[in-house]
Formats: C-alpha cells, structure tokens, sequence
C-alpha cells in the first residue's frame, strides 16, 4: 500500500486491534523509513512488518523514451502541467533500506519482486527478524524456501496493485487465491498467507480451510479514515463492481490490478510504449500527482483487487472487529455443516 494509502496511523491501528500492521518502505528513503518508523511506534507497541522490493529494478533503459513522452504530452497539458521529462533514475535502493531496517529491527520484514540475496538473508536472521516473501506461483514459492524466509505470501490474481511475479511471465503468475495456496501448501513446509480477494471473515474462513495459516488483506482497509487514500481513488473504490479491475503495466512499468480508467485505455492500444519498473512509475508521477490534486480518477493508478465491491467505510479497528465476527460466525456454520464425529 505505498504511494499514500499506507501510513503510521493505519499500521499502529491494525497491530493495536491485535494483528500485523504493516508499512510500505519501498518509495522511502532511510531517513523517511526512520521518520514513518518512529511515528508508528509512537502510537503502537505492537508488532510491526515493514515492506520493500526486493528486485525487477532498472535504473535505465534503451528503449526509446520519445512515444510515451508524446503520449504523456496531452495529458500533462489538461492538467496544467510542463511538458514531460524523464529524469535519471537513482541505484536501486534495496541494499540501504534494509540496512536502515536490521538497524530498526521491526518484527517482520515482507518484501516483493524477487528474494534477497543469501548475505541479505544472514543478516535478516541474524538480528532475529521474521521474513516472509511472496509468490505468485509455486515455483516461486520454492525458490523463497530455498532461500529460508519464514512464511510465503500465496499473491493470487484477485490481488489488488502490484503483481509481486519474479520467476516468470507475469501472465503466468495469475493463479487464483485459494489454487495457489493450496499448490504452495503442499509443497513447502513453511506457513503461508493467503492474499488476494479477501474482504471478509467468510473468505477468510475459505482461506484457512484451503490451508492458510494466516492472511493478509488491503484492498479492504483503503477506505478506512486512517488510511492516506486520496478522495477521487476513495470515489472510485466506492463505486467500483469488482468486475472493473484490470492488470495494467501502464502506470509504473509492472504489472498491477486496479480499476480500469482512461489511461489504462490509453496505454492498453500501445503496450510497446510502456517503459520497465521504476523508470515508467517515475515517469507517471507527475500525472498521478496532479489528478489526484485535480480529483480526476481518470489519470489515477486505482488500485484495487476483485473483491472491492465488498469495501466497507470503518474505521480499522471496527473493521478488524467486523471480520473477526464474520470469521467466528463462519467457523460456527462449517461447525454445525460438519460436526467431528
């Protein structure tokens, strides 16, 4: 949930509400990692999970820059904006950002887009932080028990945003939920974590029953007042049906499920234009920025996974509440369904 939705006050609310908040570190910089850090503290003891990307980075690229420039021009001018440039792209962070997290020592560490090096590994386990990774396919999976973490995320289709794909083509990791956790579940020792369409306790139910130790849920939390939503994304997840989800590469060079919107359109008829992860979300920015300020959703990376016609306005802790209620009430039913002999 980085670019906005996440925040301190999101996180410390999950883990004050007995579950594991988590914040996205992946766009911060050490000193802002510190910043975001310190202010969850602030209002949580509770556990923490602390989330980075862990590959697919290119700080350059040879592809022709000119045609999505063109493209980009128009729209820059509805919204009042220079003409489009592209900027240099820094060295890819990771290696800093997990230094500066060993050193802050959260709970968990998840990450996203690849597995860490061995080294990185080490000094993870080292200094007794919890890993978890994420697959898209069981043959990640493996490649994530090959490497030690502690639980995989089963990322299914249903999803919401980035697609944390790293083994393969990214058409291949759209595998559903509940498929993937069972595939994963079978074939590695580790716990995993259902994610992808969750968005109430009787699915959360159905995620257990499939083998799931725990799961993990965003696209339910991104109405809630605590999270940094922007009010036009709010409207569109509001007024979403669920069937109007897409994964799009258009908006920062990976691919990602979010509402379909203009610019998904746009880009859709010219895929070729589309330049790698994070030289394209770079390039974005400035649009995203200034329609959310603008509040055309029309030029927003909206994303979402499939289960958002089932988004509900509480606030975290009342959600979390509601959940776990529907959870109980589910458990109850299979109960009484099949009763043990």
């Amino acid at each position: 949930m980085g670019g906005g939705p996440g925040t301190p006050e999101l996180a410390a609310a999950v883990s004050n509400s007995g579950c594991l908040g988590s914040l996205a570190c992946a766009y911060l910089t050490p000193d802002q990692i510190k910043e975001e850090v310190s202010r969850t503290r602030a209002f949580t003891s509770g556990p923490l999970n602390l989330n980075l990307f862990a590959g697919g980075y290119h700080e350059s690229t040879s592809q022709d820059s000119a045609p999505i420039l063109e493209l980009l021009t128009p729209i820059h001018a509805h919204l009042g904006l220079p003409p489009p440039t592209l900027a240099a792209v820094s060295p890819d962070p990771f290696r800093v950002q997990l230094s500066t997290i060993i050193d802050l020592h959260p709970e968990v560490l998840s990450f996203t887009f690849g597995v860490p090096d061995a080294d990185m590994m080490m000094a993870l386990r080292a200094a007794r932080i919890t890993t978890v990774g994420t697959a898209t396919t069981l043959q990640e999976a493996e490649l994530l028990s090959d490497a030690g973490v502690d639980a995989i995320v089963a990322q299914g289709l249903e999803a919401g945003a980035h697609r944390g794909t790293f083994a393969t083509d990214s058409s291949d990791g759209l595998v559903p939920t509940l498929d993937l956790v069972r595939q994963i579940r079978g074939a590695v020792a580790e716990p995993v974590i259902a994610a992808g369409g969750i968005m109430t306790g009787a699915a959360i139910a159905t995620a257990l029953g499939a083998g799931a130790e725990a799961v993990q849920l965003g696209t339910a939390f991104l109405t809630t007042p605590e999270a940094g939503t922007s009010l036009p994304y709010r409207d569109a997840l509001r007024r979403s049906s669920g069937e109007d989800t897409v994964v799009t590469r258009a908006f920062s060079g990976r691919a990602a499920r979010g509402i379909r919107n203009r610019f998904i359109d746009l880009v859709a008829e010219r895929q070729e234009l589309i330049l790698p992860f994070p030289i394209q979300n770079s390039l974005t920015r400035a649009m995203r920025t200034a329609a959310a300020e603008a509040r055309k959703a029309e030029y927003l990376s909206l994303w979402a996974g499939t289960g958002v016609a089932e988004i509900r306005d509480l606030p975290a802790a009342e959600l979390i509440a509601t959940l776990l209620e529907e959870l109980r009430v589910a458990d109850e039913e299979q109960a009484r369904r099949f009763p043990s002999s």
